[in-house]
């Protein structure tokens, strides 16, 4: 039976797992090592069991109850028993592959009626059926099972899919196999394949495998295409990737994989164990690459296929790291529940994101971009002078952001032990790197663009405290010198329109990487860089008096979009007779925002823009409640 064992050691006689204490003591610092990837591994296993085990237990009497149930769920259990005694290596990797672990959270949900779905509850319970056709096919045993199909789509994880003539959106089709070949029927069409799954045969599409390195120690991952579970998301329609795509992710993931065993060794010792499938997302706007993973899903990653090998090393540190702290978050909390759960959670900046995030996101962010700071402080060693000054900005750009995350959180009354224990040890991690030395140029391109991204969200996320807002103004009218106004005294409303707060990062890269490239026209910029306007592009250009009249016209005369306050403080920086201004718009430039909306709407009034930073500046230039 696939949960006959829950337990990782030899004797069994306990369930319960644990880290050995070098391995925590890894982990804790960012890093982790093979070792410790097979302890996470085992834990997750047993998990994945004891889930699987709960909603088939679940599933039995929902089945039982419905006259309209297609699919055997007995049937598919018994086969799974059997596939495990003919060949356990092959069940532990069906019920071990990232989507199962994706299907089976997704599918105790429904149960418990925590998600929704289109799709036949039937058709997700029976993925079960599908597993189990899948291990008893690659388990070489007889077996007949009917299982779930979507247009004429039938999917055998880990091996590939079957195309048969197309059919309503859910049905089912016939699976029956021996050890020699599978036979996939249905809607008048059959499908015949084996004994070789990865050879491709009249509709039959094989899962294809990404080798990773060379040699004894090469590994692989599936280049998931099929799996309706790969996405994280709920069942998806096959992808199927061309000949030459396929070559391109495999030329791409390789270089990716000799960078990472340059650059990060032991990351790469660890993806090689625990790194199970690479799922291909379209690909993205230039420095834009997508990537997601989920902790239900250990070891399958999703991502678009960056420009540059090195995004891509990066991409697979970031994505794998999320790996490893969720799996240590089954095995122990970082964070207590809140204990007032009927109020709105205590959100954060996130230098990563766009929208404020809870205290558990943050923390998987840090864990995850400490990673890739990480990565980018061994890379701009190694790399040629043509690549050096994007690995020293991304380097200093991402210390920047995580060291100044670690800085709001840690200490927080709801981290756990574990979890103060976590960013203390990456404290210490992050604080060693902040002498390190970065050329000068592109220190000054990370250090304006986190400040845009930290200012650009204040501006759309924050809102001040609407009585000292009023007695702001009361002083602005009056001729009086702007009241202290507190730093905190904002409040966090998520703003569902902020979009690209990471713009200036992104034209910086454009700079670095391409100096008089296209991306200096403000017209054609537009359509490569999303949410860059012309303001935008003047300040990468470095021209800032342009980008002061542009700025001053808007706030003065126009509808100014959120964020030309932040971007004025950017602007007004070179200026020493505007520093004060500078460094109010840059710290907290919603307080510009609320007073000049509440002068223009309640008393007709537009202020000039300099003046009233100037004067808000006035409050910071002295000691005060911002200091």
């Amino acid at each position: 039976m696939p949960v006959r064992s829950v337990s990782s050691t030899p004797d069994d006689r306990s369930a319960c797992h644990s880290i050995s204490a070098v391995g925590l003591d890894g982990l804790l610092r960012g890093d982790g090592d093979g070792a410790v990837v097979d302890e996470l591994l085992g834990a997750e296993r047993s998990r994945r069991l004891l889930l699987l085990r709960a909603l088939f237990d679940c599933s039995i009497g929902v089945a039982s109850g419905s006259g309209d149930f297609p699919v055997s769920l007995h049937d598919a259990w018994e086969t799974l028993e059997r596939a495990q005694v003919k060949a356990p290596g092959v069940v532990e990797e069906v019920l071990m592959a990232p989507g199962t672990g994706t299907w089976v959270s997704s599918a105790l949900r429904r149960l418990r009626g925590t998600l929704h779905s289109d799709i036949p509850l039937w058709a997700t319970l029976g993925h079960l059926a599908s597993l189990a056709a899948a291990a008893a096919a690659a388990a070489r045993i007889e077996f007949t099972l009917r299982v779930p199909a979507c247009k004429g789509t039938v999917f055998l994880p880990g091996l590939g899919c079957a195309v048969l003539p197309a059919q309503e959106d859910w049905t089912t089709a016939r699976v029956a196999g021996d050890q020699w070949s599978v036979r996939i029927t249905g809607g008048g069409g059959e499908v015949v394949v084996g004994p070789d799954w990865e050879r491709q045969a009249p509709g039959w599409r094989p899962t294809r495998r990404l080798t990773l390195g060379q040699g004894a120690a090469a590994g692989s991952v599936a280049l998931e295409e099929h799996d309706p579970y790969r996405t994280f998301s709920g069942p998806t329609a096959p992808h199927v990737l061309s000949e030459s795509e396929a070559r391109s992710w495999q030329c791409s993931l390789a270089e990716a994989w000799h960078i990472l065993l340059r650059d990060a060794p032991a990351h790469a010792d660890a993806m090689r164990r625990g790194l199970m499938s690479m799922t291909p997302m379209p690909r993205g706007e230039r420095f834009r690459p997508y990537s997601s993973s989920s902790a239900e899903a250990f070891g399958g990653i999703n991502a678009s296929l960056p420009d540059e090998d090195s995004e891509l090393a990066a991409t697979l540190v970031h994505e794998f790291q999320h790996v490893k702290l969720g799996a240590l978050m089954h095995l122990s909390p970082l964070v207590r529940r809140a204990e007032k759960t009927h109020e709105r959670p205590e959100l954060f900046h996130a230098p990563w994101r766009d929208d404020p995030r809870p205290l558990e996101g943050v923390l998987q962010g840090i864990y995850a971009f400490l990673g890739v700071t990480r990565f980018w402080r061994a890379n701009r060693r190694a790399a040629d002078a043509a690549h050096a000054p994007s690995a020293h900005f991304e380097f200093a750009l991402w210390r920047e952001a995580v060291w100044s995350t670690l800085s709001s959180v840690r200490g927080h009354e709801r981290l756990t032990p574990l979890g103060h224990r976590l960013l203390e040890s990456l404290v210490q991690s992050c604080a060693g790197w902040l002498g390190d030395d970065v050329p000068d140029a592109e220190l000054r391109l990370a250090r304006e663009a986190a400040a845009g991204h930290r200012a650009r969200w204040r501006e759309h996320h924050l809102r001040p405290s609407p009585d000292l807002v009023d007695e702001a103004v009361r002083a602005w009218r009056r001729g009086e010198s702007c009241p202290p106004l507190a730093h905190t005294a904002s409040s966090v409303v998520p703003d569902s329109d902020a979009h690209f707060l990471d713009t200036a990062a992104v034209l910086a890269r454009h700079r670095l990487t391409d100096p008089d490239g296209s991306w200096r026209d403000p017209v054609a910029t537009g359509d490569r860089v999303r949410g860059a306007g012309p303001v935008d592009i003047l300040l990468a250009r470095g021209e800032r008096s342009a980008a002061r009249r542009e700025l001053a016209d808007q706030l003065l005369y126009g509808d100014p979009p959120v964020g030309s306050w932040a971007a004025l403080g950017r602007a007004l920086a070179d200026r020493p007779e505007h520093r004060a201004a500078s460094r109010f718009l840059t710290r907290s430039p919603e307080w510009a925002r609320a007073l000049r909306e509440t002068l223009h709407e309640e008393h007709g009034q537009r202020p000039d823009p300099l003046a009233l930073a100037a004067w808000l500046g006035v409050a910071t230039s002295r000691p005060g409640p911002f200091d």
